[in-house]
């Protein structure tokens, strides 16, 4: 058989086994659009001529260079590997936008592995098929069956062989089989990206609940006021010389607010998820010394449209109608507001103001029950103010641009005081021409959910790396100690194995506290692989340092996941060790084949 006959075999039958795929899902997914089946053919014929013709001019050379048939055939698999790694790289260019946008790398690694895995399990397919020809080629005679071969990953003599086989050669096989394993490696991260995807497909499915639920029930809550509304009148004369007349207004805030309650929490669970809801009981007292800027003149205030205004982000927070008594007198307050300066939501009501209440306190004292989510921030619109907030709920955040002055957590709830004074703040009392931004002033607390297993799963898979690696790495060395080689497709479903664990910590972490979720997970895990490393090497040893391994790294990588401040110290120190226990292990391989073929584990 000549090289391009077999190249052109590996060729054709990959466009087939790609067809055929095509094919399955065109048939379950869109079963009128079978017949887009040919097209696909064709493209995928057209699209691999270039690995023709890189098959057909590189199979000689691993003819006449690699004596060693496993050599020749572990090239040529990699050879096809890095072939559908350039596919997947030129294809998801063609695919992918390229913009800097913030999934850019996420979705084009995803891109790359898929294709990448797609295009390279069609041409082990394909080259599982033409293990005859590949024998007839390489070796000039024809190939028995793969149940009656060897593998190509195993060596081809025992340290009992009349005939062992050369340094060169087992140098060279084990060098092919480590690039394998590399490369074995780098094909099990793929799933690491779906399992990624998974991860924030969930965390957007309980984002989506949450937000649902809040709609109904109330969204987080910023209360303002409250503070007076007085209008006065405004004559001129225009460029034509009329004179007009028009309106205008003052705010007036309180010179002293106190502000207390509490907030009891309430926990609604929609389907799987949990959402944190609150309801506050607030007391709102104070005064307000109703003064006038020296500019204006008394006559010309409309003391008949004062009003006394009181902002709230949500209406369908209000439990109670709301009620404020002003200098004496009980007003029930009701939606809208004059004007939109300070709050674009709110309630006003009139108040009766004239000359004689000038330069007066003016008492006032309201209570306020509302509902909410997660946030309740407030607005210290007045001269001197302090907000006392109190909580059963033991997870709070305390946010904005202003800390509480004294505060106490406990696993039993918390307690938080604000204090402002006229100096704290960048307006007086009186308010003309206000430009107001509340973001930079609003302050508050928010009932923090401890609900970050998707943070924290999220964190684990970037350590995914580092799991197969080295899981990899181990049985790679303990292989060629105790000469017991492993199939690729062991290597996969030890892989497997590793991913599943991800898999496991997600589904497990939705209904049980995080850190009980990760050590079932990890046990699990542990367990399988462990045993199955005693199934393979026939000895309880082998499965007790893989058991040690993976359980001291599960261990590590939980550290990790808990630490924030110190983890990159932490995980630099804990990498550099794992580096040198590895190295240390390493040193009893006999990697050039200079000793025995063989090496117990001791």
């Amino acid at each position: 058989m000549s090289s391009g006959i077999l190249a052109a075999r590996i060729w054709f039958i990959t466009s087939i086994v790609m067809a055929a795929g095509i094919f399955l899902v065109l048939l379950f997914s869109f079963p009128e659009n079978w017949y887009m089946v040919i097209p696909a053919f064709l493209g995928l014929m057209i699209g691999g001529i270039p690995v023709f013709i890189l098959l057909a001019l590189v199979l000689p050379f691993l003819k006449r260079i690699f004596g060693s048939y496993n050599t020749q055939v572990s090239l040529t698999i990699l050879l096809c590997g890095g072939s559908a790694l350039l596919y997947g790289i030129v294809l998801t260019g063609l695919s992918i936008p390229w913009t800097r946008g913030a999934d850019f790398w996420s979705s084009a690694i995803k891109f790359i592995f898929g294709i990448t895995g797609v295009l390279f399990t069609g041409s082990l397919i394909t080259l599982w098929f033409s293990q005859k020809q590949m024998q007839a080629y390489f070796t000039g005679d024809p190939a028995p069956s793969l149940s009656n071969q060897q593998s190509y990953m195993e060596p081809t003599n025992y340290p009992g062989d009349q005939n062992p086989e050369s340094k060169s050669t087992r140098s060279n096989r084990i060098l092919i089989k480590g690039a394998v394993t590399a490369a074995l490696i780098g094909i099990m991260m793929i799933p690491t990206v779906y399992i990624n995807e998974l991860v924030r497909e969930r965390q957007s499915n309980q984002e989506a609940v949450v937000k649902e639920v809040n709609s109904r029930w109330s969204e987080a809550q910023t209360l303002t006021g409250p503070y007076i509304y007085l209008p006065y009148k405004v004559t001129g004369v225009d460029a034509a010389g009329k004179l007009f007349e028009t309106t205008q207004h003052i705010l007036i805030i309180p010179d002293n607010l106190h502000v207390s309650g509490q907030v009891d929490h309430e926990i609604r669970v929609r389907s799987i998820y949990k959402v944190l809801l609150y309801r506050a009981s607030l007391v709102n007292k104070g005064d307000i010394v109703l003064q006038i800027p020296k500019e204006l003149s008394q006559n010309l205030i409309q003391w008949q449209d004062a009003r006394i205004c009181f902002g709230i982000s949500d209406f369908k927070g209000i439990e109670e109608k709301m009620v404020i008594r002003f200098n004496g007198t009980e007003s029930e307050l009701s939606p809208g507001l004059p004007s939109g300066e300070v709050n674009e939501k709110g309630l006003s009501s009139p108040v009766v103001l004239s000359p004689a209440d000038i330069g007066k306190p003016l008492a006032f004292s309201m209570n306020i029950k509302i509902k909410g989510s997660e946030m309740l921030h407030f607005v210290p619109l007045s001269g001197n103010s302090d907000f006392v907030l109190r909580s059963a709920w033991p997870n709070p955040s305390f946010d904005g641009n202003n800390l509480p002055t004294d505060r106490t957590v406990t696993p039993d709830g918390f307690t938080a005081k604000w204090v402002f004074n006229k100096a704290n703040l960048p307006f007086g009392t009186v308010l003309k021409d206000f430009k107001f931004d509340q973001s930079a002033l609003a302050f508050g607390v928010t009932m923090v959910q401890p609900a970050d297993q998707y943070a924290k799963t999220n964190r684990s898979v970037k350590y995914a790396i580092l799991v197969i690696g080295l899981t990899f790495s181990l049985f790679f060395i303990i292989e060629l100690m105790q000469q017991k080689p492993i199939h690729p497709v062991q290597y996969v479903l030890i892989g497997l194995g590793l991913v599943i664990f991800y898999s496991l910590l997600l589904a497990i972490s939705e209904f049980i506290a995080y850190d009980l979720a990760y050590l079932i997970a990890s046990v699990s895990t542990i367990s399988l692989i462990g045993l199955y490393a005693q199934s393979h090497f026939r000895s309880w040893k082998s499965a007790g340092i893989f058991t040690g391994v993976l359980t001291m790294l599960y261990g590590f990588i939980f550290i990790l996941i808990r630490l924030e401040d110190t983890a990159l110290l932490v995980g630099s120190i804990g990498l550099f060790i794992i580096l040198a226990i590895t190295m240390y292990a390493s040193k009893k391989v006999d990697w050039y084949g200079q000793g025995k073929p063989g090496i117990a584990l001791s």
